[in-house]
């Protein structure tokens, strides 16, 4: 059963950027959504996440209508974005980022404990550098935090923006292979990226040029070295 669909997407800035994009999230899947820079993938997961409103078109979320719905309230059915660039507060303390992914649940403090106790056991780092201010993390450390940020509010689509730019070669297999973790766990979840990287870890693949959707398969379809070569920049 799709968890997302997506029809007749339009979306822009007063000019427009998304032009009829047409794509199925199954539950339970890691889709990963490749394009080169201006192919309209982070306006894409910004209106699924409520940050931009669409001109036109239908996303539906587990069977029911979200378009246009505001974000606080996406994050409460269960959407949530990590946007590119991490964003987070870098003069409050890790463990304060944290529990401000909870902010909707702040009250039961069993809940926040539960979830911060899974947070650890994806990102033990985060639990060492608990009471240390967020700027001062490493690229891949913030990339860790942003993630965990956005698991402390319970999500069940995780939209990661980019989540490998900037980082070493090494951090982004670590966090490839923990997002593959929290997927595992029940967590359905869409990724923006343009490292091919991650193709391993991707049970649907699907590819935007110039605004529209070019490609929609299973991962093994995108390892065609056409589509590398014209949509993803390249070889791995």
């Amino acid at each position: 059963m799709s968890l997302l669909k997506v029809r007749g997407l339009e979306a822009g800035y007063g000019f427009p950027v998304v032009r009829g994009v047409d794509f199925d999230v199954e539950a339970g899947e890691t889709a990963v959504l490749f394009g080169l820079n201006g192919a309209g993938k982070t306006t894409t997961v910004s209106v699924i996440a409520g940050l931009l409103r669409p001109e036109s078109g239908s996303i539906l979320f587990d069977g029911e209508e979200v378009a246009g719905r505001s974000a606080a309230e996406l994050v409460e059915r269960g959407v949530v974005l990590v946007p590119e660039g991490r964003r987070v507060f870098p003069g409050l303390p890790v463990l304060a980022n944290l529990r401000l992914g909870a902010w909707t649940h702040r009250r039961s403090r069993s809940l926040l404990d539960e979830r911060l106790d899974r947070v650890f056991d994806y990102f033990p780092i985060l639990r060492d550098r608990a009471s240390q201010a967020a700027g001062t993390l490493s690229g891949g450390e913030q990339q860790m935090l942003a993630i965990g940020r956005a698991l402390m509010s319970g999500p069940r689509l995780l939209l990661l923006d980019e989540a490998s730019l900037g980082l070493s070669p090494a951090m982004t297999k670590t966090v490839f292979r923990v997002v593959d973790r929290i997927n595992d766990d029940g967590v359905t979840v869409l990724m923006v990226e343009q490292n091919v990287g991650v193709l391993p870890f991707a049970d649907r693949v699907l590819v935007m040029e110039k605004g529209s959707m070019v490609f929609e398969g299973v991962g093994e379809d995108a390892q065609q070295a056409h589509l590398r070569e014209r949509y993803m920049g390249g070889a791995a």
